[in-house]
């Protein structure tokens, strides 16, 4: 039809309804392309490749936050976290542009800004630059673009840092070396459960099943600006996970609450790790206790998240498997756990290797040896038998060193 601009310019108007029952419009210069126009959104509804023009004309930081930050099925306090990254890194970038006009060579760009820029070092580019790509990617989804502007730009390489943990005999140095037996517990019993700070600290008496020695991990003790020290939910369901305690660990947590029991009303009922006014313990102290603990150990400076490499370290030694130790650490999914511990399954396959090339070599040297006979040499036979001119009995036994 003829619109209310005919005779100037752009004078036919193309309307058609998109898959949401909305009316969409566009002004063109002739007839033909007005059909053109109707025909090409008919087609592109059909086949499901329609894109919705207008909501490409968002800008970057109105998708941020007002569709894919509501969309992240997370708790509150990680949406804060993310918020804050788009702040820092994306919106000064990007923020005014309209979603749709961001180019390839501009987000590999992008990239690149992170480390030569922004200065992000290790993992971190690698997951900032993940949430932006998820950002495009929820674009794609909700048909504001075709296709995002990271399709075929390769990440940040994800550079984690190669864990070294404290073996048992290091840990038992700083059991001993704790000038209170509040850490020397916490130490150890970190080390026996893999525990992170926020979960050690914010453990309360009502998660232990002393009973069947079992510790639900579910909450943590967070740190809020304006707010303080609280308790919060774990970030994911994996996080929320059930482990075994052994019979050390239990005794060991009971006879610490036996001598301090936890306070029985308040704000922190229940919490087992307090200093001396009931008070929670925050992340600063921690860090300045294991720091004492290890100058008076005379061992190497340790962070305290160590103490939960240890246990996985231990897990591994021990055999578990790789998901054993996902769900013991409550990781989001194995490939975490593959990727930070992967030179320990290493050691652990070489230790594999040691165990077996000894016992043969064991038994290539002639510990087999003939029922009421001598040792004998080897059999060159493509067999493996004895020869015929061997002993009558023919049966073989095994002497153990």
């Amino acid at each position: 039809m003829a619109s209310a601009a005919h005779g100037k310019g752009k004078r036919w108007q193309a309307r058609y309804d998109g898959p949401d029952g909305k009316e969409r419009t566009s002004l063109w210069r002739t007839l033909v392309e007005a059909e053109k126009e109707i025909l090409k959104q008919e087609g592109a509804k059909l086949t499901g490749s329609w894109i919705d023009p207008e909501r490409g004309k968002l800008t970057v930081e109105h998708v941020v936050f007002d569709v894919w930050l509501p969309s992240t099925s997370t708790i509150e306090r990680t949406r804060r976290e993310y918020r804050g990254v788009m702040n820092r890194y994306l919106v000064p970038e990007w923020g005014h542009r309209e979603i749709r006009s961001i180019r390839p060579s501009e987000a590999g760009a992008w990239q690149g800004l992170l480390t030569s820029q922004y200065e992000l070092t290790g993992s971190t580019p690698n997951r900032v630059a993940r949430l932006v790509r998820s950002v495009f990617h929820l674009a794609v989804l909700d048909r504001m673009i075709p296709v995002s502007p990271f399709a075929g730009v390769k990440a940040p390489t994800l550079e984690e840092t190669q864990v070294d943990p404290p073996d048992i005999a290091e840990v038992m140095r700083l059991i001993g070396a704790a000038y209170h037996d509040r850490w020397a517990v916490m130490v150890e019993f970190t080390a026996l459960t893999g525990l992170r700070s926020g979960e050690l600290r914010g453990l309360r008496l009502d998660a232990i099943d002393f009973l069947r020695r079992e510790l639900r991990v579910s909450d943590q003790l967070v740190y809020e600006a304006g707010e303080g020290l609280r308790f919060d939910k774990l970030k994911t369901s994996s996080g929320r996970r059930t482990l075994p305690l052994t019979k050390r660990a239990v005794d060991l947590l009971a006879a610490y609450v036996a001598a301090h029991p936890p306070a029985t009303s308040g704000e922190w009922e229940g919490l087992v790790f307090t200093m001396g006014d009931h008070k929670p313990i925050g992340e600063s102290t921690l860090d300045w206790a294991i720091k004492n603990i290890c100058r008076k150990a005379k061992a190497k400076a340790r962070h305290w998240h160590e103490l939960r490499h240890h246990y996985a370290s231990v897990l591994i030694a021990g055999g578990e498997n790789p998901k054993v130790v996902q769900k013991r650490l409550g990781h989001k999914d194995v490939l975490t756990t593959l990727r930070v511990y992967s030179h320990l399954w290493a050691e652990a396959e070489e230790q594999t290797r040691t165990v077996l090339d000894g016992a043969w070599e064991k038994a290539r040297s002639g510990l087999l040896v003939p029922e009421g006979g001598a040792a004998r040499e080897e059999s060159p036979a493509a067999s493996g038998t004895l020869p015929e001119s061997g002993s009558s009995s023919g049966a073989l036994a095994l002497v153990k060193p």
